[in-house]
């Protein structure tokens, strides 16, 4: 077992969940992680749409829309931590009021002007973006023994999984940078505990 003093940073990978997974929030979830440090960890679930499209919470919130392709993009539930708040993964080419810079490609923005600028169409909106409400969150400690009892596999993020692969496609996508599928995965799970 690690000791504080060999903390390891999970920060820019995937958290994807075992088959052993007791929590019905996170069963088959890929987990982008954008923030770990020892007092705790911050991610969002990239593989969890809901019915609900981004221009449809832009006229909520009263931000006009100039770009139809917006009417075809969905929100994500980003796991069950402030679920009425919006956070929105995008590529890093501009910063915004309240951004977090996650890699030099990726950060993590929670003001409303990303939002404005994805409704504008304008050239400088980023070029990728995933919008979620909620986030995923793990207190100091926490995310570590979960690790420990394999709840999840973890494996370095690749953003084209995050922004280029269709939602469907993304949790057997991750599990391929472990050089693994879900049938070997769900066989390794009925064979856990067994001599």
């Amino acid at each position: 077992m690690r000791t504080m003093a060999e903390f390891v940073s999970y920060k820019n990978h995937f958290l994807i969940a075992a088959p052993n997974m007791k929590d019905p929030t996170f069963a088959q979830a890929v987990v982008y992680i954008c923030e770990h440090t020892k007092s705790g960890a911050m991610g969002l679930v990239i593989n969890r749409p809901i019915h609900l499209s981004v221009e449809s919470l832009l006229t909520r919130i009263g931000i006009e829309n100039k770009n139809p392709a917006l009417k075809e993009v969905y929100l994500f539930d980003g796991g069950p931590v402030q679920v009425e708040r919006g956070f929105v993964l995008h590529s890093a080419n501009k910063k915004y009021h309240s951004t977090m810079t996650v890699t030099d490609r990726i950060s993590l923005s929670t003001s409303r002007d990303i939002l404005e600028e994805i409704g504008s169409a304008q050239a400088d909106a980023p070029e990728h973006f995933l919008l979620s409400l909620g986030y995923s969150g793990w207190s100091e400690g926490q995310l570590e023994a979960e690790l420990s009892v394999s709840g999840w596999l973890v494996a370095p993020a690749d953003e084209s999984i995050i922004f280029d692969t269709p939602v469907e496609e993304r949790y057997e996508r991750a599990l391929s940078l472990l050089g693994i599928n879900s049938a070997t995965l769900e066989a390794w799970g009925e064979d856990a505990g067994h001599a």
